[in-house]
């Protein structure tokens, strides 16, 4: 995560720097686990082996995908006047060590170089992978492109990276394990797309004000204050009551489909975090601190990351126990 100190671009600031605040790493989280769940899932649903190499490259692609999402959304949001200030999780337009020209061009590369990584990985597999990837990239250029017909301006930004990080990562992931596509993959990381929204929700509640006179229309102006404070509950709460159904409720309703293991209930370790976030959400008005709610969408974020190291570490020990 990059640190909340206002930085500027003098010859001390590194290339490497500038660009890893850029790319906005807090939010790895938000594409990285879907994609390991998707190839942990195949293992265990479908009884194939894991193969590294393809997951390393998966990752890797994924990685640069969102590396360049991030940066393109900085730039536009920048050049529309939208974001001015510097917050904890704020990119290197913003914080004056990037340019917008810089930004877009390094955002060509990143998507580039991924899209390669994705073409070579069809070719490995399956090419109905260039599907699942050509949706990704769409979602991702078009989410921001800095015109009306950009997804967050109409109030589609949530759904968007829902699909593309959450959904489809882990889809893409199953199908360079597989080589072919299934429903499991997407059912089941519901609940990490749902987390991966309520970061980008909690980003657009703290910046509804400017949103608003920036023509942007996000499920947090649409909602009001009000309406969003129930929002985030929801994203927040609905994952971990996902989680058992899709334990139980497959043996019921139907037996043909098999379940998560119930080893993946150990991603419910994560709801105190989940918990002191909405208490956070709850003193919004009158925080303790400023910065709780400034930093809402990097500390979602953090709740991201540890959800989807235990759901992750579940299908692990689920594997561990059937050898």
């Amino acid at each position: 995560m990059a640190s909340g100190m206002p930085l500027t671009d003098t010859p001390t600031t590194f290339f490497f720097t500038r660009w890893w605040i850029a790319a906005r790493p807090f939010s790895f989280p938000a594409s990285t686990m879907p994609v390991l769940f998707g190839a942990l899932l195949a293992a265990v649903l479908n009884e194939s082996p894991v193969f590294p190499g393809r997951l390393l490259l998966s990752l890797t692609a994924m990685l640069l995908l969102q590396s360049g999402a991030n940066i393109l959304n900085d730039a536009t949001d920048f050049r529309r006047g939208l974001d001015r200030e510097s917050t904890p999780g704020s990119g290197a337009v913003v914080r004056h060590l990037l340019t917008i020209r810089q930004a877009c061009r390094g955002a060509a590369l990143l998507f580039g170089m991924g899209t390669l990584l994705g073409v070579f990985l069809a070719w490995q597999t399956t090419w109905w992978l260039l599907a699942v990837g050509a949706t990704g990239i769409f979602l991702g250029v078009f989410y921001s492109p800095g015109g009306r017909l950009g997804l967050k301006y109409r109030g589609l930004g949530d759904l968007a990276v829902l699909c593309a990080f959450g959904l489809l990562g882990s889809l893409g992931s199953w199908m360079v394990q597989v080589g072919s596509a299934a429903w499991p993959p997407v059912i089941y990381a519901l609940p990490l797309g749902l987390l991966v929204a309520a970061i980008l929700h909690a980003n657009n509640w703290r910046d509804a004000p400017t949103d608003f006179n920036g023509g942007i229309l996000t499920p947090a102006i649409l909602l009001g204050d009000r309406g969003s404070f129930i929002y985030f509950h929801v994203l927040l709460i609905l994952p971990f009551l996902l989680l058992p159904m899709f334990v139980v409720f497959p043996r019921w309703v139907a037996p043909q489909t098999s379940p998560l293991p119930p080893a993946c209930l150990a991603a419910w370790a994560a709801f105190p975090l989940a918990w002191r976030l909405l208490a956070r959400s709850r003193q919004r008005q009158f925080p303790t601190d400023r910065s709780d709610f400034i930093a809402l969408d990097a500390d979602t974020a953090r709740l991201n990351l540890a959800f989807g190291i235990l759901l992750n570490a579940g299908l692990v020990f689920h594997l561990l126990l059937q050898k």
